[in-house]
Parts: C-alpha cells; sequence; structure tokens
C-alpha cells in the first residue's frame, strides 16, 4: 500500500469515527426510527418499508439531473405501481420548496421530506437523482437511478 493510498485511507477513517461518535443519536434513528414526514400530510416509516416492497427515488430540485425526474417518476409509478409503493424522498429541502418542485414536475406519487439526512444516510445516497428499492425492510438495490430504471426495479423486485 503506497503512503498517499494509507494516508487517504487514515482520513477517511478518522472521518466515519468523527461522524459515529458525533451523531449516535441520529445513527440510532436511522436504524429503526425512520420517519419522514410528507409534504402533502402522511409519514413514511421503518415500519412501512418492512410492510411490503416500497420503490423510491430520492432528489433535490437543485439537481441539474432532476430536470425530467417528473417523467422518469411517473414513468416508474405506471409501470411498478400494482407491484410496490412508489415514492419519492426530497433531500434536504424545505416543505415548501419541495412542493413547489413536485408541482412544477407534476409528480403524482408522495413526496416525503429528509430534512435531517437520516434517510441519506440511511441507504448511502450518494448521487442525485438515486433509487432504492426496498423488499419487506431489507434494500434490495440502492444507487444512482439508472437510466433504464425497469431494469433495476424488475432485478431488485425478483
Amino acid at each position: 500500500m503506497s503512503h498517499q493510498t494509507l494516508r487517504s485511507a487514515l482520513a477517511i477513517g478518522l472521518t466515519l469515527a468523527v461522524a459515529l461518535l458525533a451523531a449516535p443519536d441520529g445513527l440510532r434513528a436511522a436504524e429503526g426510527d425512520l420517519d419522514l414526514p410528507g409534504v402533502d400530510g402522511g409519514r413514511l416509516t421503518a415500519k412501512d418499508l418492512a410492510a411490503g416492497d416500497t420503490v423510491i427515488v430520492v432528489w433535490a430540485s437543485w439537481s441539474p439531473r432532476g430536470r425530467d425526474l417528473g417523467e422518469r417518476v411517473q414513468a416508474i409509478a405506471a409501470r411498478w405501481g400494482k407491484r410496490a409503493r412508489v415514492v419519492t424522498v426530497n433531500f434536504q429541502e424545505s416543505p415548501a420548496k419541495a412542493r413547489e418542485f413536485a408541482r412544477a414536475q407534476k409528480l403524482e406519487v408522495p413526496v416525503y421530506l429528509d430534512r435531517d439526512t437520516l434517510f441519506a444516510k440511511r441507504y448511502t445516497v450518494t448521487s442525485l437523482p438515486f433509487l432504492v428499492v426496498v423488499r419487506s425492510g431489507e434494500t434490495a438495490f440502492a444507487g444512482k437511478l439508472p437510466a433504464d430504471a425497469d431494469a433495476a426495479i424488475g432485478q431488485a423486485l425478483r
């Protein structure tokens, strides 16, 4: 292992250790107490995700790759809505901003708010938009929303 690689690994390890020490309550909540408010009411909880299959698209209005989000999510809902619950999660924006963007995109699925990033941490959201498929509480897929979302969702819901 090179000196530079070792230094990078140590820096990453130190960063993770500090994060674990700084927010133990938040990490505990991410493990089982997930509870996201909906922009138009309702909540998405860990208990909801444990009951059946759920397809989740995570987004933020500021992401340049979210310009066709409504079209993509509606296609997912049309294709998979009878097989799984289809919802979206807004990453760290105000309810008003999320609601405004969702209406402009003509999202017809529930929108939940991840204001404290517990959802993003739990599913290791690394890019936006991001796709998560949960089967009875277990993560079946988590990654960048692919161009061919149907293939990824179909594989995850087998």
